[in-house]
């Protein structure tokens, strides 16, 4: 049996020990969280991925027919794989008063916090309810949290406001940029090269889609929109992945294109994004499928996370400010969580321990 209560650096222990980097289950540390809410009264509900490999865990504390705030946290970790420790990443170190250990500042640092004062929460008659939402899947997209999201949309009242305890050194986050990745598959027309006139190269059509991009990302670099808030201060567009062919004397049937977009909130993204699949379609493809009707593009979306941009007056804003002591508001290029609840109407910020310099790291 687990101890009824735990200090945050005991909690933090417990949590580090689970092993929940993003391409394995989280189930364990969702069971042993759910134990320890059950012990004090508050019933809480797995939301499970597909497969039932992973879930994310919504409690509330307090009165559900009440605008509440939602404490909200990822569970997954990045991998270990290649990083030089200097001790078991999954063993909480404590060294020169500082702790080791995978995910003690992305984000499992916030999550201990919040699990330790549990205690007292659970005793207190509250004016507002609290809803704790952990989520999966966070590292590889902001997957896990779509699901959390379409569940309180369902709750008889919908949570005023969120606070996602992402490592700001406790300062007040509102605003981050949003990330859209595109995965592009060029399928060209192959030949022998002696013949290459009458092929279609994938990875020369891909080459001109890629020149494409660079030329639009030159443009948002000169023209904006501009945030100086942000650095570098506007969208930034470039080609992460390129593959293609197989042999110096084969006109390539296939390429492969990874494209990364982090807008600006005053950037519709939508609108790079059909630019780029417009001259795709439009510009390159005729001239492949005068070769191969099969011939061309196709575009997939792997990540769509919305920006933040939440108002230096919002009320989630004022009350972070007043329980955190911090007078100002930044923002922060890394993007997370927390547009994915504003977008649903959530007013939310960024704000926990740790720092995001330290996240991702050995040691």
């Amino acid at each position: 049996m687990q101890p009824s209560s735990y200090t945050p650096v005991e909690m933090l222990e417990k949590l580090v020990q689970f092993d929940t980097t993003s391409h394995l289950s989280n189930l364990d540390l969702m069971h042993f969280v759910q134990d320890y809410l059950e012990a004090h009264g508050i019933t809480s509900e797995l939301i499970y991925n597909t497969d039932e490999t992973k879930a994310n865990l919504h409690a509330c504390i307090g009165d559900l027919e009440k605008p509440g705030i939602v404490l909200s946290g990822h569970t997954d970790v990045v991998p270990t794989e290649g990083q030089a420790w200097s001790a078991d990443p999954f063993t909480l170190t404590e060294k020169n008063g500082r702790l080791y250990g995978r995910g003690t500042s992305d984000m499992k640092g916030f999550i201990a916090v919040v699990l330790s004062k549990i205690p007292e929460a659970a005793s207190m008659s509250l004016s507002k309810p609290i809803h704790i939402a952990l989520s999966y899947d966070e590292e590889v997209g902001c997957l896990g949290v779509k699901s959390i999201v379409d569940k309180f949309a369902h709750l008889p009242v919908q949570p005023a406001m969120c606070i996602v305890g992402e490592p700001s050194q406790m300062r007040v986050i509102t605003g981050h940029k949003a990330v859209h990745h595109i995965h592009c598959e060029i399928t060209g027309h192959e030949c022998h090269s002696s013949l290459a006139p009458y092929g279609a190269s994938a990875v020369e059509y891909g080459a001109e889609l890629v020149s494409f991009i660079r030329k639009i990302s030159r443009r948002l670099q000169n023209e904006g929109p501009f945030d100086t808030d942000y650095d570098p201060p506007f969208t930034t567009l470039h080609t992460g992945v390129f593959n293609g062919g197989t042999a110096i004397n084969i006109v390539p049937n296939k390429a492969y294109i990874d494209i990364e977009m982090r807008a600006v909130p005053e950037q519709d993204p939508e609108a790079i994004i059909h630019e780029i699949t417009d001259y795709a379609y439009k510009i390159l493809e005729p001239e492949m499928k005068d070769k191969n009707p099969l011939a061309g593009f196709s575009f997939r979306r792997n990540v769509n996370i919305p920006a933040l941009d939440t108002t230096k007056d919002a009320d989630v804003v004022t009350l972070v400010k007043n329980v955190s002591g911090e007078n100002d508001t930044h923002k922060v290029s890394f993007a997370s969580e927390a547009g994915v609840f504003q977008k649903s109407g959530i007013s939310t910020v960024i704000c926990g321990p740790g720092n995001i310099q330290q996240a991702h790291k050995a040691d």
